[in-house]
């Protein structure tokens, strides 16, 4: 059996060779052999007070009890007092941080609360930095549709947010969504990011007077489901923190879209937002994700290269759900349509595109034929980023009317299909 001894040093362990006969006073021996403070030093209890500077009230544990009548069990926990000074072969052991000279010896006293600092804690996060996401009804629908039609959620699809942050309100609002070349799976999208198309949609964004203030994915049906339902596999607890922790705005959230059945049997789409908490995106920052993820790994919990403490417990398994925070939810009508064929999809596009959609919209105003971020990265291929996209994205967004000299240039180019 291994026991657990949190002392003002830390948390260390001991093994129990027989843990059925053995007694108090066989643990202290254990902890003078494995850990090198003498027994005749020690002060066990169950009581973390007695870790306390002041401790006289705290119960020690009589060296002539049994284990079996304290309840221990593998993996429990004993605190250790001993004063100090005492330990033994420190060289097999870390230096402890340097003390802040304070109180009458020039030494600060260790809390409870000291000792835990120095270990990581997974506690859940009770509120967003982003109070709320409006999602675009176009460019939401659009997104929903391709997944649900075309892919029937047999793999995943992911896109980036773009939109403005309501400094005020501490929220977002979500105007298009940027899908990259991908190839997904039931448990995975592989992103093949491409530069260059990515240094036009940000040129795009940028002429709109917006930005990208989050992520999206779909999930498959047909998803690893584990003993039981879970909101993120590790999986996308990873990629998710990656994107938030990338993502250069506290407001940044990331959208689910996923395929639930009623009791009834009918079968709805949904959207859901989520911001990965504080503590997540400190912990990836830091590395402490394992990033392999086997066969039999269990998709409800995300694995850790060292022990964290969620609860009273120190664990390198966490439920993923510890990590998400829950945004609110609506939708509005923005300013820009989602009627154009999307990038990156099965469907190629083509200069024969563009003239269908003009041929379509024809009854309109060309500069509300044009407001669609998916045409606008279109002709952003085929016209200069520097100079033609920001007049065009000048004229979107204030609703004005296109200069004569690139209407004639859009229209040669779609009649040249």
């Amino acid at each position: 059996m291994i026991l657990r001894i949190r002392s003002r040093d830390g948390l260390e362990r001991v093994t129990v060779p027989d843990p059925s006969a053995a007694t108090v006073a066989t643990i202290r021996s254990l902890i003078e052999s494995q850990l090198g403070v003498p027994a005749a030093a020690q002060t066990l209890s169950l009581d973390p007070n007695i870790l306390l500077p002041s401790k006289a009230q705290t119960p020690a544990l009589d060296p002539s009890a049994r284990l079996s009548s304290l309840s221990l069990a593998h993996g429990s926990i004993l605190y250790l007092s001993y004063p100090a000074g005492l330990r033994r072969a420190a060289a097999a052991f870390p230096t402890p941080p340097p003390f802040t000279p304070a109180g009458s010896f020039g030494r600060r006293k260790m809390t409870i609360d000291d000792l835990m600092a120095r270990q990581v804690r997974v506690a859940r996060q009770e509120s967003p930095h982003c109070a709320a996401a409006s999602f675009d009804r176009d460019a939401a629908n659009a997104f929903q549709l391709y997944v649900a039609d075309t892919l029937a959620f047999a793999v995943k699809r992911t896109g980036f947010l773009y939109g403005h942050v309501d400094e005020a309100a501490h929220s977002v609002v979500v105007d298009f969504v940027y899908e990259p070349s991908q190839q997904g799976s039931e448990d995975a999208a592989t992103l093949f990011r491409d530069p260059d198309e990515e240094a036009l949609v940000e040129a795009i964004a940028a002429g709109l007077g917006m930005r990208r203030v989050g992520f999206i994915f779909s999930q498959a049906v047909g998803r690893k489901a584990g003993t039981a339902e879970y909101t993120m596999s590790g999986r996308e607890v990873l990629q998710a923190a990656e994107m938030q922790a990338k993502g250069g705005i506290p407001e940044w959230v990331t959208a689910i879209v996923k395929l639930k059945v009623g009791e009834d049997g009918a079968a709805d789409v949904h959207f859901e937002a989520f911001q990965m908490s504080d503590t997540c995106i400190r912990l990836f920052k830091e590395g402490w994700f394992v990033t392999e993820f086997g066969e039999d790994d269990d998709p409800r919990v995300s694995k850790m290269k060292k022990d964290v403490v969620v609860g009273v417990k120190d664990t390198r398994e966490v439920d993923n759900d510890f990590f998400l925070v829950p945004v609110k939810i609506s939708d509005h009508q923005g300013p820009l349509s989602s009627s154009f064929p999307i990038e990156n999809r099965i469907t190629t596009v083509t200069l024969r595109t563009l003239k269908n959609h003009l041929d379509r919209t024809k009854h309109l105003p060309l500069v509300k034929r044009i407001s669609d971020f998916h045409l606008l990265l279109f002709l952003a291929r085929l016209l200069d980023v520097n100079a033609d996209i920001p007049a065009l994205t000048e004229c979107v967004q204030n609703q004005s009317s296109v200069p004569e000299g690139y209407q004639l240039l859009i229209e040669s180019l779609a009649a040249t299909s």
